[in-house]
Formats: C-alpha cells, structure tokens, sequence
C-alpha cells in the first residue's frame, strides 16, 4: 500500500485521516506543521503528500514549492474551502490535486488511488519515445527531455502530456481531460485543467504567450500541435 505523509495542523482532521488510512493498510507518518513534515519528508520517503493548505507558520503553498524544488512527489492539498483563490494557488503552486474538506476517508483513499494510477499509465498502444522538435517523451521510462536536459513535471503535469500527444492534434474539453486525466467526472475542477496547463507550458514552451506544444482552441479546449 502506498505511504502516505500527511501535514494537517487541525488534531481532529489529523486523527481522524490518519486513522482511515492506517486501517485500509497504508503506512502514514502525520506532522503538524509545515516544518515538522519536510523534515519528516526525506526520512519518510512517502509515495504521496496530503497536505493542508491552511497551516501555521510555513503554510501549505510554501510547503508544496519547497517540495517542487527537488521532489515530484504527488501532492493532494487539503482545503477547508471550495473558493477559487484558494483552490488555484494550490494547483499554481504544483499540487496534483486537491480535497474539500471535511471529507470520508473512502473519498480520500480513491482520490489518492487516482493519482497514483494516473502515474502508472503510461499511455499504451504508442511508440515508447516520441520526438517532436526539442522535446522528446519516453512513455515508458516516464521521462521528458527538452533539447536533451530532462523536464521535471509533476505527477498531473506529465499525465496531461501523455494523455495530451498521445492523439496529437485531437481537441480534448476541459470536461474530457478531467476525465481522462484526473478521473473526475464533475465540472466544478475545470481549474484543476487550466492551472496544470499553465504549469506545463512554463516548462516545455519556448515562450508561454505562443504555445508551440499545448495549445489552446478557445471555446473548445486543448490540443498537442508541435508546430
């Protein structure tokens, strides 16, 4: 079962999480503050990050881009408000994902199963590395390189451009890519596609303001175009 690290300052929702998940069989090491779990962080070695947005002192964006400096670790933040502010500066900030608490721990347990499934899907049925200009994706070694030097995307980042070239000049809704590459079948994350598009083009796009790569059909969604 996948390790989990959770960083949850409030004791109920630390408890209560940590206990659902240690009983369907994850090994979880729980921290309070944002301090307290990076340290804990390379000790640890989790698979996977739930971490609170609202904590004390280092809050959880600061959290998840000290992360992001070294680690693609996947993140779910925990939020106790579905607000568009708070939401977006999470995913801004590199998190995978996120959960409006409070939440049931089997919400929990299949949202952290989705992540970890999505990065196991290696989009099948394609060439293992395919070349388009100065990027290079190897879908089986799960790795991107950009004029040679190697691209560090995140869990949903690199999932998104899997899923993204995998049917190269194919307009996908926002709709379809919450679907396919998040495994959620409601409209209200549509900002989960645009924050996680805005990542990637920040680090695969020669410049961001023209897309060369992921680009955008207004009124109709994203496509992979290397023009």
């Amino acid at each position: 079962m996948p390790r989990v690290l959770l960083i949850e300052d409030d004791p109920s929702v630390r408890e209560g999480v940590e206990l659902g998940l240690r009983r369907r069989g994850h090994d979880v090491r729980a921290a309070a503050t944002g301090e307290t779990g990076l340290a804990a962080l390379a000790e640890f070695r989790p698979d996977l990050l739930l971490l609170d947005l609202m904590l004390p002192g280092m809050n959880g964006v600061q959290v998840c881009r000290q992360v992001r400096e070294h680690s693609q670790l996947p993140i779910i933040m925990l939020t106790a408000r579905s607000d568009d502010f708070d939401v977006v500066i999470g995913l801004e900030a590199g998190a995978d994902d996120y959960i409006v608490k409070p939440a049931r721990p089997e919400v929990i347990e299949a949202r952290i199963r989705a992540v970890l499934r999505r990065i196991e899907d290696s989009g099948p049925g394609r060439p293992a590395i395919e070349v388009y200009g100065e990027l290079t994706i190897d879908r089986g070694g799960l790795t991107v390189t950009k004029a040679g030097r190697p691209v560090a995307l995140a869990p949903s980042e690199l999932r998104l451009l899997l899923h993204l070239s995998a049917a190269p000049e194919q307009v996908f809704s926002r709709q379809q890519l919450l679907e396919h590459v998040w495994d959620h079948s409601y409209h209200a994350d549509a900002r989960l596609v645009d924050a996680c598009v805005a990542r990637l083009r920040g680090k695969i796009e020669d410049e961001v303001g023209s897309p060369r790569y992921v680009q955008t059909l207004r009124g109709f969604g994203y496509r992979f175009g290397p023009l």
